[in-house]
């Protein structure tokens, strides 16, 4: 699935959502990041940086991917 920036809300309370159901506790613990901080980020209408992303992505057991789009 190909995703554009305008899907980065999207995806950012999908992560949300992906935290909760794991524990957002032990995800704050596995990236040394505050709980409050990441329902703020992970709610859809937060704006983190993308060393935010790659920790939360790392510690969900994720891997984000990028490639050539088609034209």
């Amino acid at each position: 699935m190909a995703l554009t920036f305008r899907d980065a809300p999207m995806v950012l309370e999908a992560l949300g959502n992906i935290g909760k159901a794991r524990g957002m506790t032990q995800l704050a613990r596995d990236t040394a990041l505050g709980r409050e901080s990441l329902y703020k980020a992970l709610s859809g209408e937060g704006n983190p940086g993308f060393a935010t992303i790659l920790k939360v992505t790392r510690a969900l057991g994720l891997q984000l991917r990028a490639g050539a789009l088609d034209n």
